[in-house]
């Protein structure tokens, strides 16, 4: 991410064009056919989704009404090159991710799949996001069930099947091993810069959005 401000500062001093961090859709992305039902009774699950940098996921997420709670950190790699330093020399294998805890009796695993795909990044982007370039911000669920698992594929096959994005989804579908958290000045990053240029041009407008595509689902967060 540090470098992804520095990088944009280069291209707006350059001139260059800033690439967008947002899927670009034929069409509005549709509701998932197969999906978890709400649950009888308040509990807690978790999902884990990789989309890019995990600023701007995170700050969509933690705006999303039934979420409990989001944490910053790395999925995909292994607990000795957890730290953001390994993670951006793009050797861990390591993906920036967002755990979401969420109610599953206000919201659904397809319901966040749906803001997934739809505003927090772009699934048909391989091994990048916008400016961001690397395995590190590759599109990735991490599944932590066989229920999970199965409504991500089929929700993948739905929306190319329906041809939504102009090129196919390269999200994967893994499952999810470990999670580590990141470091603390990472937590909520979007929240505490806001007129940060990374998060001005990158995140805000997931924010956006959010709230005009969702506005059932979305609140505002801690401290705004």
């Amino acid at each position: 991410m540090f470098k992804s401000v520095a990088r944009i500062a280069v291209l707006l001093l350059a001139g260059l064009p800033l690439l967008s961090c947002q899927a670009a859709t034929k069409s509005s992305v549709p509701p998932p056919k197969l999906d978890a039902t709400l649950a009888a009774s308040p509990s807690r699950a978790m999902a884990v989704f990789a989309g890019g940098c995990f600023w701007g996921t995170q700050a969509v997420f933690e705006r999303v009404r039934g979420v409990v709670q989001t944490t910053a950190g790395y999925s995909g790699g292994s607990a000795a090159t957890a730290n953001y330093e390994d993670v951006s020399s793009e050797t861990t294998n390591h993906a920036e991710s967002v755990r979401v805890v969420y109610d599953p009796s206000k919201i659904t695993y397809g319901q966040l799949l749906r803001i997934f795909f739809s505003v927090a990044h772009d699934p048909t982007e391989l091994n990048r996001q916008g400016n961001d370039v690397g395995r590190s911000y590759r599109s990735v669920i991490f599944y932590a069930n066989e229920e999970q698992k199965r409504i991500a594929n089929d929700y993948i096959a739905q929306l190319d099947a329906a041809h939504v994005y102009p090129r196919p989804i390269v999200t994967q579908v893994v499952p999810l091993k470990a999670f580590y958290p990141a470091e603390a000045y990472h937590q909520d990053y979007a929240l505490h810069h806001p007129e940060n240029p990374y998060i001005y041009i990158c995140d805000r407008p997931k924010i956006a959005a959010l709230k005009a595509e969702f506005p059932d689902l979305f609140v505002k967060y801690k401290g705004e």
